[in-house]
């Protein structure tokens, strides 16, 4: 396949039935070719400022194991971050983590419309176009967004195994951090590393938010999930959890944070 003929956007098992949509915004450190030269050395693109190490492999055993659609942008988030808002100015970065990226510092407003036009808004309506659809059957799917993030940052080192960040809807996170808190071996970051105030929860409230629908999003610290052993040991544990909490979430409070 001609990489202009590749689809930014990959939906993977669209008619799954199973009561959750999972999203991977950073599953991709692809560049298209459009975009080369980039400016990034090769080892830029396999780091975490490119993409999220291990999140779609997590991602995707949770879709067949939930029969869950799952969506995800071919794209890497340094040509775009699709979770981020539109008029956010990480959406498209100059520099991240200490590292320039070139390409993007003479991007001009033009390009950032094409980039959104491209990559960005076919994303989100396709999030968007299955959660309508799910509606009009009747269904309230709840959303999870993985995501993976790094062991060091900025030099600091990070003592959670897994974050689960949530905004005003708690219902599945509350579930979630009760679960994985029971095992005396994790250490559960609640909004941690990052929170909504971090603008890193665009996607699931954009979609969930105004639906009213129970959401979260998952951060796995990448050391966890770096191959296909520890994927799938934390998709089956994750899947173990969120099939209990679907019999939950009905009886489950609209708590606020």
């Amino acid at each position: 396949m001609r990489d202009g003929d590749r689809s930014p956007v990959v939906v993977e098992n669209p008619e799954g039935t199973g009561p959750f949509v999972i999203v991977c915004d950073h599953a991709s450190n692809r560049i298209p070719d459009e975009y080369e030269p980039f400016g990034l050395a090769d080892d830029a693109l396999l780091t975490h400022i490119a993409w999220d190490p291990g999140a779609l492999g997590v991602a995707r055993r949770l879709s067949n194991r939930l029969d869950a659609p799952l969506f995800w942008p071919d794209v890497s988030r340094l040509v775009i971050d699709c979770n981020r808002a539109s008029d956010a100015s990480s959406l498209i970065v100059t520099e991240s983590e200490g590292r320039p990226v070139p390409a993007n510092r003479a991007a001009s407003q033009a390009e950032r419309a094409r980039r959104l036009d491209r990559i960005h808004r076919p994303y989100h309506e396709a999030i968007d176009a299955c959660l309508k659809r799910r509606r009009a059957a009747g269904e309230e799917p709840a959303l999870i967004a993985i995501h993976s993030f790094t062991r060091v940052y900025f030099g600091k080192a990070r003592p959670w195994q897994v974050g689960i960040v949530f905004g005003d809807d708690r219902r599945l996170a509350d579930l979630l951090i009760h679960e994985l808190e029971a095992d005396p071996a994790l250490t559960v970051g609640v909004n941690e590393p990052y929170s909504p105030a971090d603008q890193v929860y665009y996607t699931v409230e954009r979609h969930a938010g105004p639906r009213g629908l129970p959401a979260v999003m998952i951060e796995i610290r990448n050391d966890e999930i770096g191959d296909e052993a520890g994927q799938r040991r934390w998709a089956d544990r994750l899947a173990g959890i969120l099939v209990a909490a679907e019999r939950g979430l009905a009886g489950a409070s609209h708590a606020a944070v």
